[in-house]
Formats: structure tokens, C-alpha cells, sequence
């Protein structure tokens, strides 16, 4: 029964997603907001909503190791399996900015949360509202450098001429849709962890974190066998630096996040910020600013060796 609860629960949160991102751009186009603003902030907070929903539930439900877990798994999914997988089905070229801007922001953003978490074993509310305002400045910054004729791919020019009717039943689907989602993901990920003798960090790092990342994985593959330019690094830094950001900066600015689970500080967070350094020497050798299918391969089989070490030191 809680397998079917976790199933329930990721369709509830894709389904929750895609109708707050719709909603979310339409009122922003009510609003006149340009497209380029709705394209980076917009769009961007409304694909975290899951993961947000997700971690939210967890720490207020008494499990913080899935609400942190959930993030750091969500960043190592997102460049081993989705950023590999999407490599080996096509060639990613690699944007400079990536390695000006985005990288060295998003490999802040990771020290500085191992930095709070080690320091007093908590993520308090101050220090959820120092990740939040850092992320704003980075929006803001992003943004004023942004040129004034970027193509945003992913906001869909005929959402604004929606009725104000839709928008409201959307906003109403997307937000039903993710509370419950996230409630019934979390319930059945807890009696799963039971049932199978791991850790809630470990159902947190692989089962959650991979479910949460399934939606951007799909996406990204079928851009790259389409070969459209709508997948680029950048997305997936963006979303990793949302998940650590307004995910976990949120949520600890509701309720400080504990560090139950003594392999999330000793081994998880180093992987996220192992999987995330690795680019750097990757898209230099051997032929620059280029993810080949090898190092595509070569992301997905690191995965996977940290996917086995989660689950044969994760027993209880």
C-alpha cells in the first residue's frame, strides 16, 4: 500500500507542478511582466514548488533527514542521472556564462549550506533566510545582466490570454495537487524505509530525489533527441541552486531543519558537492566546453556507484 502512496503522490506532484507553472506565468502576464523576468524567477520558483511541498511536509512531520536529503539527492540527480543521461542521447554544448557565473554561485550556495549544517548540526531560520536573500541577489544580478532580446524557450506565449477564471482553478488544481502529493509521498516513503531496514535519509537521497527529478529528466531528454536547445546546463545549475536556495532556505525559515542522520553531513553532501566540482575539469578535457556522450556516460555510472554505497551503508 505505501508503494501505491509514493506512486499516487509523484503523479499528484507532476501534476501539481505543471498546473502552478502554467497559472504562475499567466498572472505574471496579467501583470505585465516581461517574459524574460517570468522565464528566470517565475518559472523557476514554480518547478521547486514539488520539492519545496516535499521538504515542508517532511520537517513539519517529524523527518527532517528526508527534507534535507531530498535536496542533496535532487543536486546529485540532477547531474548524474538527468545532465548524464541527456548527454548520451546528444552532445551538450556549454554557455560560458556556466562557468562565470552559474557554477561558482551554485558551489556557494552548496559550502555555504555544509558550512551551516556542520556548524551546529541545524538549518535555522536565520540562516534559511541568508539562503533566500542570497538568492534574490543572484536573480536580480542574473537578470541586469540578462541581454534585452533573450529567448526564454520554456514560457508559453498563449498562456497570456487565459481568463481569469482559469488561472484561479489552475492556481486551486496546482496547490490541492501538491499538498497532497507531498503528503502521501512522504507517508509511504516513511513506512518504505521501515519495511525495507534504510534510513529515512537513504529513501530521502535515492526514492524521493529521484521522483522529484523525474519530470526535469523526461524534459531534457526528449529536448535532446528533438535536438532543441531547450536543455542547457545552466537549467539544471538554476534548479540546483533553487533546491538548496528557496527549497531548504524556505522551509528552515518555517521550521529550523535538524541533522538527524549523522551520513548526511559525512557522506551525502560531500557527493553533492563531489557531483558538482567534477564539472569544471569535465567540460575543459578533453574537448572544451562540450558534455560528450562519454562524459554523459561517465555521470550516469557515477550515479550509479553512489546510488549502490547509498543503499549498502544505508541499512539500519
Amino acid at each position: 500500500m505505501s508503494i501505491l502512496w509514493v506512486i499516487l503522490g509523484f503523479v499528484l506532484l507532476v501534476v501539481g507542478g505543471e498546473f502552478l507553472v502554467r497559472s504562475s506565468v499567466a498572472l505574471s502576464f496579467k501583470f505585465n511582466i516581461s517574459k524574460m523576468v517570468i522565464g528566470m524567477t517565475v518559472v523557476s520558483f514554480a518547478t521547486s514548488a514539488p520539492e519545496l511541498l516535499v521538504s515542508l511536509q517532511a520537517a513539519l512531520s517529524g523527518s527532517p533527514a528526508i527534507a534535507i536529503n531530498n535536496v542533496v539527492g535532487s543536486n546529485i540527480a540532477n547531474i548524474g542521472l538527468v545532465l548524464g543521461i541527456t548527454a548520451m542521447v546528444g552532445a551538450i554544448a556549454v554557455d560560458k556564462s556556466f562557468y562565470k557565473l552559474n557554477w561558482p554561485i551554485m558551489m556557494v550556495f552548496s559550502i555555504i549550506l555544509y558550512c551551516f549544517l556542520k556548524n551546529d548540526n541545524v538549518l535555522t531560520a536565520i540562516e534559511g533566510g541568508i539562503l533566500f536573500t542570497g538568492l534574490i541577489i543572484f536573480l536580480i544580478t542574473l537578470i541586469r545582466k540578462a541581454k534585452k532580446d533573450i529567448v526564454i524557450e520554456d514560457v508559453d506565449d498563449t498562456l497570456s490570454t487565459v481568463s481569469n477564471f482559469k488561472i484561479g482553478l489552475w492556481l486551486l488544481i496546482g496547490a490541492a495537487s501538491l499538498y497532497f502529493g507531498s503528503e502521501w509521498l512522504v507517508d509511504g516513503s516513511k513506512e518504505i524505509a521501515r519495511a525495507v531496514g534504510v534510513s529515512e535519509a537513504v529513501i530521502g537521497v535515492s526514492l524521493i530525489a529521484i521522483g522529484t527529478s523525474v519530470p526535469e529528466l523526461a524534459a531534457s531528454v526528449i529536448a535532446a533527441a528533438k535536438q532543441e536547445k531547450a536543455i542547457s546546463l545552466g537549467n539544471l545549475i538554476g534548479s540546483n541552486i533553487f533546491n538548496i536556495a528557496s527549497v531548504l532556505g524556505l522551509t528552515a525559515m518555517v521550521k529550523p531543519i535538524p541533522v538527524t542522520e549523522p551520513q548526511i553531513l559525512s557522506n551525502d553532501i560531500f557527493w553533492m558537492l563531489g557531483f558538482s566540482a567534477v564539472l569544471i575539469p569535465l567540460i575543459f578535457l578533453p574537448k572544451q566546453l562540450q558534455i560528450s556522450r562519454l562524459k554523459g556516460f561517465f555521470l550516469v555510472v557515477c550515479y550509479g556507484v553512489f546510488m549502490f554505497l547509498v543503499f549498502t551503508q544505508g541499512k539500519l
